[in-house]
């Protein structure tokens, strides 16, 4: 059976991928419940030392896919919101994985593919690769992925790109902390391997408390999460059956501009 995520052990390692290339890794609901299906299980297994989470082909991920907003825009609000805490899910349940976790970008990533960087405890892209947080364009807002993109690239930051949607380059995304680094695409895998030496110098025990340490020092529990995450999948529900929701949404589908395009 075809599957949209591949799990790849190298010795201690687990590479979980991404694997729908032609449609550049987006969002559909087998994606996002394989992924989080494979986070469980690495996360359960104990001679798993370190995650890296990876793409296939040239793109990280571009976002949600065509035919799973088509279902969105079609959908109730309380279909929507139990979809958006399927999504929910997953992010929370990478943020708080009890391994070291790698974001091998690979290439471009918008949406919820900037959520997964966000969310993995060292991100490391390929200089080529471009970002975006792209919900407002539609009439939505990036509220599932918002917690841990502030986390990363701090409140300042994130009210540019959630209110903007502009597109920025893998230097802008190394400035603001959604990179750690980037890199030539030749040199994307040695920079991952020597990452894993690094982890693999480190008591797993000590890894996992030192990762809630700096959590909990930020105040991020994943008891808040979940409570936030209720609220965010409440919200993007809402806005997603609004007036402006079903115009930005439908527009996007309809490849035209929407009604507030060019608006002053």
């Amino acid at each position: 059976m075809p599957t949209a995520v591949q799990i790849e052990r190298r010795g201690s390692t687990a590479h979980l991928i991404l694997d729908r290339p032609g449609v550049h890794n987006a969002f559909d609901a087998a994606l996002i419940a394989e992924l989080t299906g494979a986070l469980d299980q690495v996360d359960a297994d104990r001679s798993v030392r370190a995650v890296v989470v990876t793409g296939n082909g040239s793109t990280f991920s571009a976002g949600a896919d065509l035919n799973w907003m088509r279902g969105m825009a079609a959908a109730s609000e309380a279909d929507n919101r139990e979809d958006s805490l399927r999504l929910a899910r997953l992010m929370r349940t990478l943020n708080f994985l009890s391994k070291p976790t790698i974001a091998r970008v690979n290439g471009s990533a918008y949406g919820g593919g900037v959520g997964l960087v966000a969310c993995c405890d060292v991100a490391v892209g390929v200089e080529s690769a471009k970002f975006s947080l792209s919900e407002a364009k539609l009439g939505l807002v990036p509220a599932v992925i918002s917690p841990y993109v502030c986390a990363a690239i701090g409140v300042r930051q994130a009210r540019r790109y959630f209110v903007g949607a502009e597109v920025f380059d893998a230097a802008e995304a190394r400035r603001i902390g959604l990179l750690h680094d980037c890199v030539p695409a030749d040199a994307l895998d040695e920079a991952v391997e020597r990452l894993l030496h690094i982890f693999g110098k480190c008591g797993p025990v000590a890894q996992d408390e030192a990762k809630r340490l700096a959590l909990r020092a930020a105040g991020i529990t994943r008891e808040g999460a979940e409570a936030l995450d209720r609220e965010n999948a409440a919200l993007i529900a809402r806005l997603r059956v609004s007036a402006e929701g079903q115009e930005g949404l439908t527009a996007f589908l309809d490849k035209r501009a929407p009604a507030w395009a060019g608006r002053e």
